[in-house]
């Protein structure tokens, strides 16, 4: 992580808690870190040639310019479906099974009080080819017309959090979302109590059609599916594990017929 003095604004406090990594910060911010007190860091002088060998570097350059170029295609896209927060969602911990090892989310806001959260890096070239790719080949859309104040707070992200890593650590599950439809149970813990099942479980159903998202996206690697993230409340999830198939394409078919459609809420009236 580099810290660029130009790029803060006024900012005037820089905390080093929370970050497990390797910070590279010039001798004045040295300096003010450790005349402010701040604790937690260790300071090591890092002059001198670099210890990476030459065809490192290369792959290492190669991994960056990758990432760029999806980044910047993968941005065109999101602010296509509205108004994109250019403040992105990660986690502390960073890592995981994501395609690039990280994890990261996009806010956008749409029409009528809309906001849809996005996972941002399930599309990613893995890292460890450096080579192009589309990494797992989907990116998950929850779209909410619900009030959120806090967006990294809300359980609306927890949804798609739970769900990005399930789909991340299982090669099946990926198939399945990819060939269409899927449900699936996450961890309900911190969710809203309409939406637990008496196990403590939340449902939720994958890749529903929206007449306002487009099911597709195109990087420069190839094509992307956009996968909606439907939550359920429990008696739907009972009715989907009681007839299968059926009970699917029914629930559907209820939730475009409600004007519910793909859209997730903790407080809304059954469809069965």
């Amino acid at each position: 992580m580099r810290i660029d003095p130009t790029k803060v604004g006024d900012a005037k406090v820089f905390r080093t808690w929370g970050w497990t990594g390797t910070l590279i910060v010039s001798e004045d911010i040295k300096e003010a870190l450790v005349g402010a007190g701040v604790t937690g860091g260790k300071f090591e002088e890092v002059t001198g040639p670099s210890d990476l060998r030459p065809e490192e570097r290369e792959r290492n350059r190669r991994l960056m310019t990758l990432a760029e170029q999806t980044d910047a295609a993968r941005s065109a896209f999101w602010r296509s479906l509205g108004r994109l927060d250019e403040e992105v969602i990660i986690p502390i911990v960073v890592g995981g099974c994501w395609p690039a090892r990280r994890q990261a989310w996009r806010v956008i806001h749409r029409g009528n009080e809309r906001t849809l959260l996005v996972t941002d890096g399930l599309s990613d070239s893995f890292v460890d080819r450096a080579e192009p790719s589309v990494g797992f080949g989907v990116e998950l859309a929850l779209e909410t017309n619900e009030p959120l104040d806090h967006v990294e707070k809300s359980w609306h992200l927890q949804v798609l959090e739970r769900v990005g890593d399930e789909l991340a650590a299982h090669e099946s599950v990926r198939e399945k979302v990819k060939a269409g439809f899927l449900s699936m149970e996450v961890s309900g813990q911190g969710m809203p109590d309409s939406l637990l099942t008496k196990e403590g479980r939340v449902g939720v159903l994958l890749g529903m059609e929206s007449s306002t998202l487009p099911v597709r996206f195109t990087l420069s690697a190839g094509e992307v599916r956009l996968v909606t993230v439907k939550v359920l409340m429990p008696v739907e999830l009972a009715y989907l594990l009681e007839h299968g198939k059926r009970g699917r394409d029914e629930l559907v078919r209820r939730f475009a017929q409600d004007g519910q459609g793909h859209l997730s809420r903790a407080w809304r009236q059954s469809v069965v």
